[in-house]
């Protein structure tokens, strides 16, 4: 029986992803002509790298909801090796160009086998954007000349940018229809969203440019009886025998240092686009589950094999069309196989169909993809995260429209690693600590939370080593992220634990991080870059307030409480207490008044020891007053530096009556007889039915400690509903006398 529920699962499940397949595949069918056409490939190799995908991927992947086929990516690096590789012949430099997409399938193979598929994580997140962001303006600048009909302008990006102006005023005296049809079709890519009638929303935006064009083109010759008016230059050609007229990829220049870059770059770039893009899906994942990045990587390194000697181009996963197999309800890699399938039916059965299609009309779904890329808004996002992450993302645009997508990812990594140098200004620290964060992970015993703490610095160069900690926790558990002994956290860092928080939340887990609220930021953006300064340069200072700090601020607002997120020096209250005769108190922040000043809960950070045995150390604390006179008294687990009570002349004081209270706790002060009143029967019951905390008498007020490092916001609510009802207890004890 057992075997049998996944089968009639698929089975259930094979109607919504025969239709996800079928309105994936119209996207996929002009974006992958599209594509082909923008990379200077034959139409169909867009469609072959598809179907490859599709099918391979589909039987072979390690992800459940991905889509592959040729992605925006590539396109930058195929047009440059197929005009390049070939010496001007672009049928050559095609051919020379399938040999190296295969031999980068065989690259794409190998790293899936050697478990590479972290690679991604150690490019910074503003440095990729701005590689993206170059990738949207070279296609752009391409496919806008072609948008208006014109496919003799040539050049690198920037000369094709330049020429933008000159090819608007000479579009309308050479295909005025066709580029005014190119223009049309992209005006209505932009108005797409506004369109609020569900209905037509069933059927994708570039599918409607596509359809309307074909349409536009049908009006012309059946209603008007006229002949087409589009130079048939401008129309889609596919080959009237197929499978023979295959091309043959060409391996001659295996041993060619150019030939050899090509590969490097397309695998590499294949490489980040579908490791980012499977990441994305997976958020988009209605049954919550994680791909197997690896598996997936040997998945479509066996495609791009299949594509390449099939004339195809590159198979990489594609972020567009999964969203969109997601959104119509894609649940398994069955909805993968059925968009290829539909592709091949498009083909086989309209084929006579797909050659009406201008070119004008799929390059204006181009420019909209390329403008989409590389949109201003884009820019303005991550300035709001930090001025330094614009300019990495600046840097690496410029870099790359000026060079080469290698060359521009390269420099935006260094460039990344000077500004973290720059900020951290600590070069000799932040230097030992790249490749070797201290990351430590254990499972609390009381609670069950998994705690992870983060040394030194934590950066897009080691942030994987805390990734191999946080993918070991099962996110419908309690994670805890402390970074109070980190002294630099980057903005790669801080948008990849906001994805583990969202990661979490799904699967109603909890991932909180703990110890960034003594950390400055630039922005008040939640992503920005936090980095330890000193004391006297924090107190004061209006940071940008943490998630903590924020749901602290909540906590304190539903409480009708007062929150105080600055630092404060000498916290009062704190210095009568036992705890603190052997510590020296730093400062206290992040304080929760009560109105009327009965209750004050803080984060402390004090030091013991002295020299080379000196520590520094943070904890959470909650001070109220008594509601009556009491003895001095220390109450803590069994098992906590006992030695140190003793000495102060403190001994243990056990109840025969409750031996079960005796073991556990260690309970101590210099008034046996007073203590033991104090302790009746329903107080003793109340400490042995919650958690355990270190609590402290002065006589006037109590002192009570969560655990031995900041309390996450779960164990504050905790600890203060564990203060109110001790309080209210010691009330109640009062009256009955």
């Amino acid at each position: 029986m057992p075997k049998k529920k996944p089968i009639l699962a698929f089975v259930k499940e094979l109607p919504k992803n025969i239709f996800s397949g079928f309105v994936v595949s119209l996207i996929a069918l002009p974006l992958g002509l599209g594509l082909a056409i923008a990379s200077e490939a034959p139409p169909l190799a867009g469609i072959i790298a598809a179907v490859a995908g599709g099918v391979v991927v589909a039987l072979f992947g390690g992800s459940h909801i991905t889509i592959a086929g040729p992605g925006n990516g590539l396109v930058i690096v195929l047009l440059a090796a197929i005009t390049t590789l070939g010496g001007g012949n672009l049928y050559e430099g095609y051919l020379f160009t399938l040999a190296a997409i295969i031999l980068s399938g065989v690259l794409l193979f190998l790293f899936g086998v050697l478990r590479l598929g972290a690679m991604s994580e150690f490019f910074p997140a503003s440095a990729l954007q701005g590689m993206l962001a170059a990738i949207g303006i070279g296609i752009l600048a391409k496919q806008f000349h072609l948008m208006l009909g014109l496919t003799t302008v040539s050049g690198g990006t920037i000369d094709q940018l330049i020429a933008i102006p000159d090819s608007l005023l000479l579009f309308l005296a050479l295909h005025p229809f066709s580029g005014v049809l190119g223009a049309a079709g992209l005006i209505f890519l932009f108005l797409y969203s506004r369109i609020r009638n569900p209905l037509f929303h069933l059927i994708p935006a570039p599918m409607w440019v596509v359809v309307g064009s074909i349409g536009v083109g049908y009006y012309y010759t059946l209603i008007l009886n006229q002949p087409l008016p589009i130079d048939p230059e401008l129309l889609i050609k596919i080959p009237d025998q197929l499978i023979s007229s295959l091309p043959r990829p060409n391996f001659t220049r295996i041993f060619d240092l150019e030939f050899l870059g090509v590969v490097i770059s397309i695998t590499l770039i294949a490489n980040i686009e579908s490791l980012l893009s499977i990441k994305a899906v997976d958020k988009l994942d209605p049954k919550k589950r994680r791909s197997n990045v690896n598996k997936d990587l040997r998945a479509l390194g066996m495609a791009s094999v299949v594509s390449g000697f099939l004339g195809g181009l590159n198979v990489v996963t594609v972020i567009a069309r999964s969203s969109v197999n997601a959104n119509n309800g894609g649940s398994n890699r069955s909805s993968n196989f059925f968009h290829a399938l539909f592709l091949v039916l498009f083909v086989v059965l309209l084929g006579d169909q797909i050659q009406r299609i201008p070119l004008t009309a799929l390059a204006a779904i181009l420019v909209f993809t390329g403008y989409k890329l590389a949109a201003p808004e884009n820019l303005i996002r991550i300035y709001k995260i930090g001025p330094e992450q614009a300019l990495i993302f600046l840097v690496t645009l410029i870099t790359t429209l000026f060079s080469s997508l290698i060359v521009g990812i390269g420099v935006g990594i260094l460039f990344t690693f000077i500004i973290h140098l720059f900020l951290s200004k600590n070069f000799f620290m932040f230097s030992l600590a790249i490749f070797k964060p201290n990351v430590l992970m254990f499972r609390e015993e009381q609670s069950g939370n998994y705690y992870v703490s983060v040394k030194n610095f934590c950066s897009f160069l080691n942030f994987y080593r805390l990734k191999m900690k946080l993918d070991q926790i099962p996110e419908s558990e309690h994670a805890i992220v402390d970074f109070s002994l980190c002294d630099f956290v980057d903005h790669t860092v801080m948008e990849g634990l906001s994805d583990y928080q969202r990661s979490f939340a799904r699967k109603n887990g909890a991932f909180e991080t703990i110890g960034l609220d003594i950390h400055a930021a630039e922005t008040q953006h939640p992503f920005a870059v936090r980095k330890s300064l000193p004391l006297n340069t924090l107190i004061g200072l209006q940071n940008a307030l943490t998630n903590r700090q924020k749901n602290l601020k909540k906590l304190a607002r539903q409480l009708e409480w007062e929150y105080v997120p600055q630092i404060v020096e000498n916290p009062k209250g704190i210095e009568s207490f036992l705890f603190f005769e052997s510590k020296v108190v730093n400062y206290g922040v992040n304080t929760i008044l009560a109105t009327d000043q009965s209750f004050t809960l803080f984060d402390l950070s004090f030091s013991e020891g002295a020299f080379i045995t000196k520590e520094d150390l943070k904890a959470t604390f909650l001070l109220f007053d008594s509601p009556k006179p009491m003895p001095v008294f220390v109450l803590d687990k069994e098992d906590f530096k006992n030695t140190l009570y003793h000495w102060a002349g403190f001994d243990d004081i056990n109840f025969s009556q409750h031996p079960d209270f005796s073991k556990r706790f260690h309970l101590s002060g210099n008034d046996r007889k007073a203590i033991q009143k104090l302790f009746t029967k329903e107080l003793i019951f109340f400490f042995e039915s919650h958690p355990i905390f270190h609590i402290e008498s002065n006589g006037k007020r109590l002192l009570i400690k969560g655990k031995d490092r900041l309390s996450s916001i779960q164990e504050i609510k905790i600890m203060l509903a564990f203060a109110q009802d001790f309080r209210q207890l010691l009330q109640q004890s009062t009256k009955n006398k």
